[in-house]
């Protein structure tokens, strides 16, 4: 039984309502009169449930597919502005025990060099990622209980934020490691994480035991149901998301949407970001093998379709993908992207970018100068602004300001300030130049004149050394 509020994975992902969703979307696939219907319910700008969502994705309907992506974009505009904030994954160990089929860091994989950083190799990653101009990371691990048990994973953390390296620092740090208990999340929580993500991979579960045979991860109920203990650990900021081509793209995208139906459902606040990978090569891992690969096209349905079904939820793409698929797909609701990842442990500290312990292969690697420039010339604005999680803004204090479209006015000049510092301590001449005109056009559209006035205030004190501003 379907019951979006029950704590059961069976039943808030109940795989009869998927399939009963998927034939709905299917015979409405060319019903003008219900798409556009759920076209004008989409404009009240509050989310369209997982069958209104599926009905949109199946449309074969060309004027209907255009309008879909033209409120794409808008919302994105509407909920987040120009912004795209920016991160980078940190990996601090590959060890893992599960046998996952789609990962090269399955235990079976004995050609995988296996290597865990320790605290002093931990400094020297985030010392090159702070070089760089990050302010915020998110960390991965494998699945280990003897090489990455909780306490290494807060060890790290509590190293990571210690350190300030000329004007660099990491003011936030995100979670990406497996589901584990409740008393492990209050851990996290204690230490001041940003948000806890983790990847469903597929929300099928015939699919999902075949893909995990082995190793902790098997066992489907306790990981779907993790962000449910991450809640009640105290971490109101949660990632979802989940491995395009695994299974087919249409039961994916009805249960992702369940399961961010189920999180309201049940803790009154939705996923606070939703990642779109898609199956990438890696070490052992053919991407060819697996049967449900999906295009650029639609992938960009996909992205397109979650913005307007969730509108308030950050959405992010990686650098699996190539810069002319970011480019495309920014445009239709991404609000965050990867820069100058490394997927390897101990990728950044080292000149030479190493691909023998990559988790995928990066698609996109460019330096980071490099994609703020890009953003910039797209008439983005790159931003490190980490503030609503140190002020507080957090889980449904950001959700209400995010649905009201009210938290622009805090993300618009706070992203202004975090960019102003990244072109005065780590942006090429080329890039800083695009930068300051743009700042100077950005600043214009700042609606508030007192917090205008604070916001040139602040621009103009990190112009002489000063640094985190922010509202």
């Amino acid at each position: 039984m379907y019951d979006p509020k029950s704590a059961k994975a069976e039943e808030f992902i109940c795989h009869d309502e998927v399939l009963a969703t998927l034939d709905y979307a299917q015979k409405n696939k060319s019903n003008e009169q219900l798409i556009a219907q759920i076209l004008e319910k989409a404009k009240e700008r509050k989310g369209l449930d997982h069958r209104e969502a599926s009905v949109l994705l199946a449309c074969d309907i060309k004027q209907k597919n255009d309008e879909i992506f033209t409120l794409a974009e808008q919302f994105k505009k509407d909920f987040y502005g120009n912004r795209i904030v920016l991160f980078a994954p940190l990996y601090l160990s590959n060890y893992c025990v599960n046998g996952c089929r789609y990962c090269p860091y399955h235990a079976t994989n004995k050609t995988m060099p296996r290597k865990k950083l320790t605290l002093d190799e931990v400094k020297k990653e985030v010392i090159a990622l702070q070089d760089m101009g990050h302010k915020r990371l998110a960390i991965e691990a494998g699945e280990d209980p003897v090489n990455n048990p909780i306490d290494y994973i807060l060890d790290c953390i509590k190293t990571i934020y210690s350190i300030k390296h000329k004007n660099g620092a990491i003011r936030r740090v995100n979670v990406n490691i497996a589901a584990t208990t409740v008393e492990n999340y209050k851990k996290l929580a204690e230490a001041g994480i940003g948000t806890y993500i983790l990847f469903q991979e597929t929300y099928n579960k015939e699919s999902y035991e075949y893909l995990h045979p082995t190793g902790p991860k098997h066992n489907y109920a306790y990981h779907t149901e993790a962000m449910d203990r991450a809640m009640e650990g105290g971490i109101d900021d949660v990632g979802l998301g989940v491995l395009f081509g695994l299974e087919s793209y249409q039961y994916e995208f009805a249960a992702l949407l369940m399961h961010a139906e189920h999180l309201e459902a049940r803790f009154g606040v939705g996923p606070h970001t939703i990642s779109f990978p898609r199956i990438k090569h890696a070490a052992d891992i053919d991407p060819n093998a697996f049967l449900h690969g999906i295009d650029d096209d639609i992938f960009a349905k996909i992205i397109a379709c979650t913005r307007i079904s969730t509108p308030y939820t950050g959405m992010i793409i990686s650098t699996r993908e190539s810069q002319a698929c970011r480019e495309r797909v920014i445009h239709y609701g991404i609000s965050q992207i990867s820069g100058a990842s490394r997927t390897s442990v101990g990728g950044y500290a080292d000149a030479e970018r190493e691909h023998d312990s990559e988790q995928f292969d990066v698609s996109d690697q460019r330096t980071l100068d490099e994609v703020v420039r890009w953003l910039m010339q797209m008439d983005y604005i790159p931003s490190f602004c980490t503030a609503c999680y140190r002020a507080g803004r957090t889980g449904d204090r950001f959700m209400d300001l995010c649905k009201k479209m009210q938290i622009l006015n805090c993300c618009h000049p706070n992203a202004l300030l975090t960019l102003k510092e990244f072109l005065e301590d780590y942006a090429s001449d080329e890039t800083k130049k695009v930068g300051e005109a743009l700042i100077k056009r950005e600043i214009e559209r700042v609606k508030s004149d007192k917090v205008k006035k604070m916001t040139e205030d602040y621009l103009s004190k990190i112009s002489q050394g000063e640094r985190d501003f922010r509202f």
